[in-house]
């Protein structure tokens, strides 16, 4: 039941078990970002809802209420009480209990969604149906054919699609990125990225969770293939548990604390990860490119700059940020402004629907190559999809017969319908040529 609220945003739970529910001293970092969206004079005002009022929501939350031409209108939350809490803080006119309130309400034509994974396909497809662009935690859903379909929903209802893979926003990555485009240290030859956590999240978190690779090791591919801007050929992966021996018993992937990846990029470019769920010394979070005339690399991020200095020490005063909010906050506010300006003045998002798929289809690979032990190619993980139509898909085993007319697709992007901004830049495109045509026609370029 709608208590009061007007806004669309799905910024699911961050539930209370969450992924790394472990004490901490470091508060969240006020950011310096500049709230400044750029606009134009055909921009819009957008209304937004979200969705959910756990940690990320409200992080997600703060952020659109500064961001100019977005106004939230009603937040959601199973636990009604955290809507109500939220919606008090930021001045919201409505909050609920139901995420189909924000979904439907005819005030909101965006919504945010940052409710636990297991929902969000659903929610994804809802807003579609209801015409609302939306913002999506990732995953996009927690099974291939699932997320492909959540994706065509939206592509096919003709509105936006932005998945919140925050560390692209991040300005020591961001930086690297730079630094790879601008050839500032030659062609890359070797990119290197670590992950390690503080502690080991909850048994309770790891069982289900679709293993390391879907869970942690994600974005650090995803980086992968952020900063190397290709397309990944395949990739050879291992795991190992070294930490939490409960684990054992679990399936798959999700028995792994530690893990290691090699990702095979076009024109002999390598990538390296390794992620692991325990790290003494804080939060470890770097990236590395070594190129034909250079390298370049980021370092931790620490909650000051003070060192010490003394006959048995020498070093950074405190640790690393030992929390992934600490640590990411600003990237978090980034993406946000990024997809309000994107509404604001209906220009293409950043982080694509497709830049999702992709992510997930690398640690599904992943997976595949850990079990196996084996080189695996990622259009083996692409093949494996049929769609009857674009919104309903399945995943075929090796043991069924395949379908009649079925054509395995060995890229991610035959999977998808164009979205929004590519429908816009071929209408684009089309009407060029036919200006052009005409002009010509006019100017006696096709008289005989």
């Amino acid at each position: 039941m709608k208590l009061s609220i007007g806004l669309l945003a799905t910024c699911a739970i961050f539930q209370d078990v969450a992924a790394f529910s472990v004490t901490t001293s470091n508060r969240l970092r006020s950011t310096s970002l500049s709230m400044n969206v750029e606009t134009n004079k055909n921009a819009k005002e957008i209304r937004v809802g979200v969705i959910g009022a756990g940690r990320i929501g409200l992080v997600h939350l703060e952020a659109i209420t500064k961001a100019p031409g977005v106004t939230p209108v009603i937040i959601s939350n199973p636990t009604v009480s955290k809507a109500e809490k939220a919606a008090k803080q930021f001045n919201l006119p409505q909050f609920t209990a139901d995420a189909m309130d924000v979904i439907k309400d005819p005030n909101v034509d965006a919504v945010w969604i940052c409710s636990p994974s297991q929902f969000h396909a659903d929610q994804i497809k809802a807003a579609a149906a209801e015409g609302k662009d939306i913002f999506c935690e990732k995953p996009i859903a927690t099974s291939l054919p699932e997320t492909v379909e959540a994706i065509n929903a939206c592509n096919e209802a003709g509105v936006k699609l932005m998945i919140g893979l925050q560390r692209r926003f991040d300005e020591n990555f961001r930086r690297v990125k730079e630094a790879v485009d601008r050839r500032e240290v030659g062609k890359p030859i070797i990119i290197k990225l670590c992950s390690r956590d503080p502690e080991p999240p909850p048994f309770q978190y790891v069982k289900g969770g679709g293993g390391i690779f879907t869970d942690m090791a994600v974005h650090d591919l995803d980086m992968s293939r952020f900063l190397a801007g290709a397309d990944p050929i395949e990739i050879l992966a291992m795991g190992s548990c070294h930490i939490d021996k409960s684990i054992l018993e679990l399936e798959g992937s999700e028995k792994f604390d530690t893990a290691a990846c090699m990702v095979r990029y076009p024109d002999g470019v390598q990538a390296i990860v390794d992620v692991c769920r325990q790290s003494s010394y804080g939060y470890d979070q770097r990236a590395e490119v070594l190129g034909t005339l250079g390298m370049i690399q980021t370092d931790n991020v620490y909650p000051n700059t003070a060192k010490i200095y003394k006959n048995d020490f020498t070093g950074n005063a405190d640790m690393p940020y030992d929390f992934f909010l600490s640590r990411y906050n600003e990237a978090y506010v980034s993406e946000t402004i990024a997809f309000c300006e994107a509404l604001v003045n209906d220009t293409p998002v950043p982080c694509t629907g497709e830049d999702g798929l992709v992510a997930l289809i690398m640690a599904l690979a992943a997976d595949k190559s850990a079990e196996e032990n084996r080189w695996v190619s990622f259009r083996e993980i692409v093949e494996a999809v049929y769609c009857k139509n674009p919104t309903e898909c399945e995943l075929l085993s090796q043991s069924e017969s395949f379908p009649e007319g079925f054509r395995p697709r060995a890229d991610a992007r035959d999977l998808l319908l164009p979205n929004p901004d590519e429908q816009k830049e071929e209408q684009n495109d089309e009407k060029e040529e036919k200006k052009n045509f005409f002009s010509k026609m006019f100017n006696g370029k096709y008289s005989e």
